[in-house]
């Protein structure tokens, strides 16, 4: 009988992938709060259009970190 057994190494790179997303989760919205507080100032857009793809580059990688996680436990070989 074949017994599943989880992949340590997709395991490691999932959580390494996860923690890349709570490193951006925490810094777009600090990006954006500075942006905020300053809408005058020249670096306003740059500052916002960095944030804002900080933030969606976040989501991705929890979306990415979940299922490469998910695939190490679950996957059949």
């Amino acid at each position: 009988m074949e017994e599943n057994r989880t992949d340590k190494k997709e395991l490691f790179k999932g959580i390494k992938t996860m923690v890349f997303a709570l490193l951006s989760l925490f810094m777009g919205p600090i990006l954006l709060s500075f942006a905020f507080s300053k809408p005058n100032d020249k670096l306003y857009l740059p500052l916002l259009i960095i944030g804002c793809a900080i933030c969606a580059m976040a989501v991705f990688l929890m979306f990415k970190g979940i299922r490469t996680i998910m695939g190490s436990m679950f996957k059949k070989k």
